[in-house]
């Protein structure tokens, strides 16, 4: 089976929002509410499993690649 159909639709809207570029605060917050329907919590709760998921990563390599670098740089930073 075709790895990306393993994500279901919410996980491949998850990942394209975080392809996006965000220009102003708030804006990204703003597009999780509307776009998703997801409070900006528990969406940075399901990128957060998603960044750990092989379908994720064999879907997006360059997106969720990145956002582990992100996420690293986070934690070593505490």
């Amino acid at each position: 089976m075709d790895e990306e159909r393993d994500l279901d639709r919410r996980e491949r809207e998850i990942l394209a929002l975080e392809r996006r570029g965000f220009s102003g605060p708030g804006l990204k917050e703003r597009a999780i509410r509307e776009e998703l329907g997801l409070a900006p919590v528990r969406y940075y709760q399901l990128l957060n499993a998603l960044l750990d998921d092989a379908r994720a990563l064999a879907f997006d390599p360059v997106t969720v690649n990145r956002l582990r670098r992100v996420r690293d740089a986070r934690r070593a930073e505490r």
